[in-house]
This record gives structure tokens, sequence and C-alpha cells, in this order.
């Protein structure tokens, strides 16, 4: 019988993360500190929102780019805190969480052996979603002592006459670290000076703990170079909506469009119904789950420094990422040690690129109560490590 596997996708591993948490799912009373996902539940009048559209039979698709009055709440918000324009009709898509929005930017605009730059650590699916797009990704080492920030330098060494496009990750997941109007100032000019493109992934904008959030897109010449991706997940509460945007120059999102109409069709209706209101009147919501984290950060970061934990300041996302190389083990053996002695699960750094090897991404997106009882088994079972207890 035929081989009925397409070769290219056999050769890219399983998620890292998910890899991990079939184990978690198996174990009772674990306390999981891994899950990329806010523990607060959507803000009630969003949940309203999304069912009063179903009370009144919404329930049909959408045009394929989205509500046009969601498309127009996303070129509002985008103008309040960018002060950049989009036009509704010809520059934004609805999708179905920011991750379809990455897959079918990079499809759109890359063709096959044109290079795309990756920093890492970052998000599982840039790099699997560069390969299926006939890309070969380049990985740009991101580096402790720079915060893991992405800087001129390194871009610059890493682009070649292949270079088409680069993922810009901030705030980042996993490492939390965050890109200031300076370091993107820096980047940006490279960017002209290259004639490449960015796939800017700014799903955690509205978690910046360090000022305000800056796009790369209010620099000069940039939107123009840009296809933006955000969504509702993460600021809002509402993973399981599924529901992300991109905005694009409309030549780039013309073709992005095609792809989305073949696969998906539209964006859940009753999502993008819900997202409306969230945009409309969801600010205060935002700025009240940011204070929670920011307080679950702060809290966490003053635990690292009693137990004696490297683990630079993070100021994005809701995410942490100590080192772990002071005791000699790789990060996965650390994790699925910890897991079994003391019951606690965080992610191993190499889950976002093998240069997260010798840290954990530990999330915050946990009670205060469970990170204190958590914490206290770590801190346990780095004390039996430093000991010498096995």
């Amino acid at each position: 019988m035929r081989n009925p596997l397409s070769d290219k996708i056999v050769t890219i591993k399983p998620s890292g993360i998910r890899k991990f948490f079939d184990i978690v799912n198996e174990m009772e009373d674990a306390i999981s500190l891994g899950v990329g996902e806010p523990d607060f539940d959507t803000p009630w009048h969003i949940r309203d929102e999304g069912i009063y559209s179903l009370e009144k039979g919404r329930t049909f698709y959408t045009s394929n780019a989205g509500l046009k009055e969601l498309k127009v709440e996303i070129t509002k918000y985008i103008q309040r805190t960018q002060n950049v324009s989009y036009n509704a009709d010809s520059e934004v898509i609805v999708t179905v969480g920011g991750s379809e929005a990455i897959d079918i930017a990079l499809r759109a605009m890359i063709n096959p052996g044109e290079e795309v730059l990756i920093p890492q650590p970052s998000y599982v699916s840039y790099e699997p979603c560069a390969i299926l797009a006939g890309a070969d990704p380049v990985i740009i080492e991101l580096k402790a002592e720079n915060e893991f920030r992405l800087t001129a330098q390194e871009l610059r060494n890493a682009i070649t006459d292949k270079t088409k496009a680069l993922i810009l990750p901030f705030p980042n997941n996993p490492t939390g670290a965050i890109m200031e109007k300076e370091d993107l100032e820096a980047i940006a000019e490279v960017i002209r000076e290259k004639d490449i493109f960015i796939i800017s992934d700014e799903i955690y904008a509205e978690l910046t703990y360090k000022g305000k959030h800056v796009s790369i897109i209010s620099l000069p010449g940039m939107k123009e170079r840009t296809v933006l991706i955000n969504g509702f997940s993460k600021s809002y509460a509402m993973t399981g909506w599924r529901l992300g945007y991109a905005c694009a120059p409309a030549e780039i999102m013309e073709q992005m469009l095609k792809i989305h109409q073949f696969a998906i069709m539209c964006a859940p209706t009753t999502s993008q119904y819900a997202a409306v209101e969230a945009l409309r009147n969801g600010d205060d919501d935002v700025a009240m789950m940011r204070e929670s984290y920011n307080q679950r950060r702060r809290y966490l970061m003053h635990a690292f420094k009693e137990m004696g934990l490297e683990c630079f300041e993070p100021y994005g996302a809701f995410y942490v990422f100590p080192s772990i190389k002071e005791f000699g083990m790789t990060s996965e053996e650390f994790a699925n040690r910890l897991l079994q002695e003391e019951k606690v699960a965080v992610v191993p750094g190499t889950a976002f690129g093998d240069c997260g090897e010798g840290f954990l991404r530990i999330s915050y997106a946990y009670s205060i109560e469970n990170l204190k009882i958590a914490l206290g088994k770590i801190e346990a079972f780095i004390t039996r490590l430093r000991n010498g207890k096995k």
C-alpha cells in the first residue's frame, strides 16, 4: 500500500506543550502552572451579548472577512491605541483565533524556499506554520542577557538574500519579554533597509506592565510592511470563543482572504457579536485582569528572589521564564521530576525552541492561592536538589 502521509507533515514534531500535558492529565492532584489561558471567566456583558445573538437567531454565516461592525470596532481600537488607521473593508479580516491568522499570513506571503526569521524562544506554531507554507525557517536565538528582546544586530546578522519576513512575537510567549519603542525603532530601520516584511503577533498587547504597548505599525513606513495579528483570547479571557484578527495592506489581505474563504468560510458568528461588545465596553475588564496578573507577576518575582532562583523580570503576557541551569538537568528532566515528585506541572523551555534549554515556562494565569502552594513545592524541590538529595 502507498504511504498515505505527506513527507512534510511527518517531519514536524507535535507540540511540546501538549505532549507534556498528556502526562499531567493522567495525574490526580497535580497543580498546573503550564496552561497559557486566563483563569478568569469571559466578562458577563460579553457572554450576554453572545447569548443574545443566539436568542435573536443570528446563527448564519457572516461575510468571509467578518462582521462589518466588528471590523469597524477593530479599526477604532487600533486607532485609539496606536494612532494608526486601517480600512475596515479591505485591510481587516476576522479569523479563528490568532493562530489561523499566523497560518494564512505565511501562506499568502511566502514562496517555496524563501526564509522566515523566527526569534526563539517563542510560540510553538510559528516554525511549523512556516514549514507548511514552504518557507525555510531561520531561528534567531534570543538571549537572557538581553531580556530575550530581539536586537537590531541579531536581526541584521540573520538576514540573507532569501529572507522574506520576520515574525515579531512580542509581548512574548514564553518569556514575558517586551519590546519598547526604542527597540522597535532599531528593528524598523533594518526592516526598511533590507526590504523585508513583518508578521507582528501582538496577542498579549493589553497585558503589558511597563508603560503602554507600542506596535511596530505605529513607526514610519511599517504599517505598509506589516501583518498585525491580535485577538480576544488573552485580553478578554475568550480562549474558547476562538476569535482573532489580522490587519494588513490590502494586497496582502486580498490573498489571505482567499485562503480563509476556502479553508474556514468565516469565524464563528456568535463569537463575533460577543467581540463587538468586548471592544466597545471591555476596557475596564481588561484593566482589572491586567492589574491582577501584575500582582501575581510581582509575587512570583519576589518568591524567586527569596528562593534564589534566577529569573529576569518580564513585563508582558502572563509568563515567567526562570533559569534552572544551576541544577545540571535538561529542562525536560527538571519538569518531569518536579511533576513526579511534587505534582507541579510547568513547561520545559525547549517546547519553545532549542534555545529554551535550561529554562522553564511558568504561567501566572492562576490564583495567588494556587501559586503559593505550587511555589512552596517548587522551593522544596530545588532545596533538595541543592542539598544533593535525590
